[in-house]
C-alpha cells in the first residue's frame, strides 16, 4: 500500500494490485475510508466519513490530481 500523501489526519494511498483499474486514490483516517476516481474526481465509495470531511478530501484530491496520477503511473508502469 504505497502512501502518496498525508494531509492532516488523512492518508492517501493505493493498493499495489489495482493497476487494472482507472487511476484512483484511497483515503483513510481514524478507521474511516473512501475511494475516489481521479479524473474527474468522483467519490466511488465511502465508509464513515461525514459529508464535510468528504468535501475537504475532495478539495485535497483536486489540488493534488497531478501528483496522484504521476505516482500511480510511476508505480504501475514500471517494467
Amino acid at each position: 500500500m504505497p502512501t502518496v500523501l498525508r494531509v492532516g489526519p488523512y492518508r492517501f494511498f493505493f493498493f499495489s494490485n489495482e493497476g487494472n483499474e482507472p487511476v484512483h486514490i484511497h483515503v483513510e483516517a481514524g478507521g474511516e475510508y473512501a475511494k475516489f476516481w481521479i479524473r474527474p474526481v468522483i467519490l466511488e465509495e465511502s465508509r464513515g466519513f461525514a459529508g464535510h470531511e468528504l468535501t475537504e478530501i475532495r478539495r485535497i484530491i483536486e489540488a493534488n490530481q497531478d501528483l496522484f496520477e504521476q505516482k500511480w503511473n510511476e508505480f504501475f508502469n514500471q517494467e
